[in-house]
């Protein structure tokens, strides 16, 4: 007992430090709890990753039981406990913070010892009795910390933009469905901020609709990138510790658990250091970010008002938008997007020093590389859900605005240009934006053409 708290004695290369009896975690994990403080984000808070981890050690131990470095027992006891984890169970264990020193050995050395804890729990064993199975020599055995922890986090990666890109499909689906009502609804276009010549509110949503499909067929391109594996690689590429046959049999055994195209790296020294996998993904929720907060702009634009802006689309109202002004409804949803996209282009910068920090033959600085790229595409998921739910398919349109627009708009002149010539059509334009007349009176004045065939053109 330790003030009040059953706890249990176990030692490292350290020292002996005293751990929660009921812990499923050790020593190591106890000294990592202690050592970062850092971000107050544990990594269970990743679900994917620990799920991820999960499923790396129990191919391993499939793997090691096949090549009889494991004994039946023991890696079944081990195969149990990374299901029970796959499943969603012990991720209150996985304790220690993201953002760590040491490229990963904290979060590996944790994912050991709860295993190897709910295996001696299988066999009807204490939580510690390392003698039965061991966290290292057992659940890690033929792997190192630099080939298991950046498999697991490309799985992790992998398993979120699956959950993103369904996402962004059905918001592509949203601003297709947008652009399809609002097919025949004239509007003025505008090029810098100037109106430019006339097209349909259809034309603008439905290229909104094209833009995030090209960034879903961009993010499906990276996940074979990511699915590259260096397991056997081991702590630089040698293999050592890991026995002849183990590389092949560990993706094997991988590759069934996950359903996934898993594939050997084409050389395990370049795979132990090489960051391009999490360089090309992060660019790609970059890219998308930016794409969308580019879209969420315009929303606000095309919304601004109600009656001093453009007021050309209504935004359903989600919110009061303010504690001092009554009746204001602010575009709260797009707003939010922005901030979203705002963080993963910050967090593509983290990555991207991060992969450039590496020395040598490891890259210590995967952490933060597996936090930023996470973070990213899980805020890009829910923000991507809330755009399409609570704004894209309730957008209305001020129909009757956008057409007396068009009616004024100068720009509609340019259609005339291949007829009357481009100095007729600049002073119709002049005339209608000094006098107040219609466009098409004004190409009558200026040009052979009665109001009626300017009428009949500019339609």
């Amino acid at each position: 007992m330790s003030g009040g708290v059953r706890v249990r004695l176990e030692s490292d290369s350290l020292g002996a430090v005293e751990v929660p009896a009921e812990a499923y975690w050790g020593v190591h994990t106890f000294r990592a709890r202690e050592n970062f403080p850092i971000s107050g984000t544990p990594i269970s808070r990743h679900p994917a990753l620990v799920r991820a981890i999960a499923v790396v050690k129990q191919a391993a131990a499939r793997a090691n039981r096949g090549l009889g470095l494991l004994t039946a027992g023991q890696a079944e006891a081990i195969d149990a406990a990374c299901e029970r984890i796959a499943r969603g169970e012990l991720h209150e264990q996985f304790c220690v913070d993201v953002v760590q020193g040491g490229a990963g050995t904290s979060t590996n050395m944790n994912a050991n010892e709860v295993i190897a804890n709910a295996a001696l729990e299988r066999l009807g064993h204490e939580r510690g009795r390392y003698d039965v199975i061991h966290p290292i020599d057992d659940v890690n055995r033929s792997q190192s910390t630099n080939d298991v922890y950046p498999t697991a986090i490309r799985l992790a990666v992998v398993a979120a933009l699956r959950e993103l890109i369904p996402e962004l499909a059905r918001l592509a689906d949203a601003f297709a469905d947008r652009g399809t009502a609002f097919a025949g609804i004239r509007k003025v276009g505008r090029t810098q901020l100037q109106d430019a010549v006339p097209m349909t509110l259809g034309d603008e949503f439905s290229a909104f609709a094209v833009a995030v499909r090209e960034d879903v067929a961009r993010l499906e391109e990276a996940i074979p990138l990511l699915l590259e594996c260096s397991l056997g690689a081991t702590a630089v590429g040698t293999g050592v510790t890991a026995p002849q046959g183990f590389r092949e049999a560990v993706v094997a055994e991988l590759r069934g658990l996950t359903g996934l195209d898993v594939t050997p790296a084409a050389h395990l020294f370049e795979a132990t250091w090489d960051a391009g996998g999490f360089l090309h993904a992060s660019a790609m929720l970059r890219r998308t970010a930016v794409k969308l907060s580019k879209i969420c702009n315009d929303l606000r634009l095309l919304a601004s008002g109600p009656q001093a802006g453009l007021s050309e689309i209504r935004l359903p109202a989600r919110q009061a938008g303010s504690s001092i002004m009554p009746g204001k409804v602010n575009p709260v949803i797009p707003e939010v997007v922005n901030q979203i996209a705002f963080a993963v282009i910050g967090a593509d910068v983290t990555v991207a020093v991060a992969a450039e920090g590496g020395q040598l033959q490891l890259n210590a600085f995967e952490p933060i590389i597996a936090q930023s790229l996470l973070q990213s595409s899980g805020w890009l998921t829910q923000g991507v859900r809330v755009l399409r739910e609570h704004c894209v398919e309730g957008i209305e349109a001020n129909a009757a605005l956008l057409e007396e627009r068009v009616g004024r708009s100068v720009g509609a002149v340019t259609a005339l240009v291949p007829v009357i010539g481009y100095d007729a059509a600049t002073a119709a334009a002049r005339h209608a934006l000094a006098s107040g007349a219609t466009v098409a009176e004004s190409v009558a004045l200026v040009s052979g053409l009665s109001v009626d065939e300017a009428e009949r053109l500019l339609a």
